[in-house]
């Protein structure tokens, strides 16, 4: 190779990776910090369920979702206070409870809190199941917590106007406000008796989810401004519950192991008795 054609491929690589180091400089920390899905961790001994601020929550791993406006329903707002929340989530393989914090300036008794999940394996749209395009409508299971109660109530909805109360109360939550964020535990058993209405949650699998919330009053003073379909909402995004570890790998290993031994056992033995 020439001398000038070395010298020309150096410069061009090197013009590359001072192009790669600009993208990746000038990519903004919010979107490198944004998850697409929550992961419940199995654990033993007990879930934090009504203790926001226990230990057992540094095992979990964050995951942030950006939050919008909720502009699918005519009541709606420009601006919402609440710009992402932060999820972890842990499971014992009973239970599973989620942690949901985000930033707040006021506590309020309005303040609100939601989880929403597809039921079962019809597609449904993120705003209450609302029918959209070629996505039917619902059904959707929606975990809805209120400061006013400090209490979750389990709710089922299929499109905008149709969201109502369960029969049934499986979901339980409690919330904690303090140096301008909220931190409230949603926790339920991970299947329930009433599928056509609830999630069911099987270790391993993805499922969709989504979130709501709504500050209460801005600034702690004025009429409500975050009520009803105005409120901060995320799209679909994802969850999995960990499946409890698989030993059959070694149990198979430990087989192989056993028979090798036994052959070259019983091998010894046919060869003393032949010599």
């Amino acid at each position: 190779m020439k001398p000038a054609n070395r010298v020309m491929k150096q410069v061009l690589r090197g013009g590359a990776a001072v192009i790669a180091a600009m993208v990746i400089v000038s990519v903004p920390c919010s979107f490198a910090q944004e998850s697409v899905a929550v992961r419940a961790t199995l654990v033993t001994g007990g879930l934090p369920l009504d203790d926001p601020n226990a230990a057992a929550w540094s095992g979990a791993v964050p995951a942030t979702f950006p939050m919008s406006p909720q502009v699918h329903w005519p009541n709606r707002i420009q601006e919402v206070t609440v710009k992402d929340v932060a999820v972890r989530a842990l499971h014992d393989g009973k239970q599973v409870a989620f942690l949901l914090e985000y930033r707040d300036p006021s506590q309020d008794p309005d303040d609100a809190a939601a989880f929403e999940f597809m039921v079962g394996d019809k597609k449904a749209h993120f705003a209450h199941g609302q029918p959209m395009l070629q996505v039917e409508g619902g059904p959707v299971n929606i975990w809805f917590w209120k400061n006013r109660t400090d209490k979750a109530t389990d709710m089922t909805a299929k499109g905008f106007g149709t969201l109502k109360p369960q029969t049934h109360q499986d979901v339980k939550a409690k919330g904690i406000y303090a140096n301008g964020t909220w931190k409230v535990v949603f926790s339920r058993n991970l299947s329930t008796d009433h599928p056509e209405e609830d999630v069911q949650i099987t270790p391993g699998q993805f499922i969709s989810i989504a979130f709501a919330v709504w500050d209460g009053r801005k600034d702690g003073a004025g009429e409500l401004v975050e009520k009803g379909s105005q409120k901060a909402v995320s799209s679909w995004w994802y969850f999995r519950a960990d499946a409890p570890p698989d030993y059959s790998g070694y149990m198979y290993a430990a087989i192989a192991v056993g028979l090798a031994l036994g052959f070259q056992f019983v091998l010894i033995r046919k060869l003393k008795k032949g010599q």
